[in-house]
């Protein structure tokens, strides 16, 4: 019994430990979902070694089912882009290092939790350098309706040294609506919203 309660104390502590990570940058799933994720993940674990009859991994498979539906909540897309992948894989990994800990892997688990944190905290420095050189951008816009109105932004975009790729054209009536995907440095693309929004067609701008 005693085995099994520092299990749990090292699962609670990894999950406490990531969690603070999420809870401070604000993210939908933080510090007492990782916790419960991961002591879960253990104690499903350690059911599983002592109470599986024929096959000691059947309940901790089911545990990667029941992942499925949680990390599902999490994920959510609006017009522009899909958010909360991270989020959810990050609940996936907490998981496999509560079962790491409940198997009886300490070490494997504070490894992994290192890493995890290694990969959530420094690489997103990395990604904001990389972003520096290729944002990518899905640019929409609702205009009063001009004959050639496509071409002219598109042409726009290339002044600025962005490339485009035409998403959506939608004409309704005295409007048309524009959609680009649109990469390129973060700098060149400040400088297209501040000419975008002083542009006097342009009824509606997201991106």
């Amino acid at each position: 019994m005693d085995s099994e309660l520092y299990y749990l104390l090292c699962a609670a502590a990894i999950g406490a430990v990531i969690g603070l990570e999420r809870e401070y940058k604000n993210k939908t799933a933080g510090l007492r979902t990782m916790i419960m994720v991961s002591m879960a993940s253990c104690l499903f674990t350690i059911l599983s070694r002592q109470i599986g009859e024929v096959s000691d991994d059947r309940i901790a498979a089911n545990i990667l089912t029941g992942l499925g539906f949680l990390c599902a909540g999490v994920i959510f897309k609006d017009e522009n882009r899909i958010s909360g992948i991270t989020t959810a894989t990050t609940i996936w990994m907490v998981a496999a290092l509560g079962m790491a800990i409940g198997a009886g892997y300490i070490a494997l688990g504070l490894y992994g939790t290192i890493l995890v944190l290694v990969i959530l905290s420094l690489l997103t420095y990395l990604e904001k350098l990389v972003e520096e050189f290729n944002l990518i951008r899905d640019y929409k816009m609702i205009c009063h309706y001009e004959q050639g109105l496509s071409h002219y932004y598109e042409q726009l975009f290339k002044q600025y040294g962005l490339k485009a790729k035409h998403v959506l054209q939608v004409l309704k009536s005295d409007e048309i609506i524009l959609h680009w995907n649109i990469s390129g440095k973060r700098q060149r693309h400040d400088l297209l919203v501040e000419e975008l929004s002083q542009d006097p067609r342009i009824k509606r701008l997201s991106f």
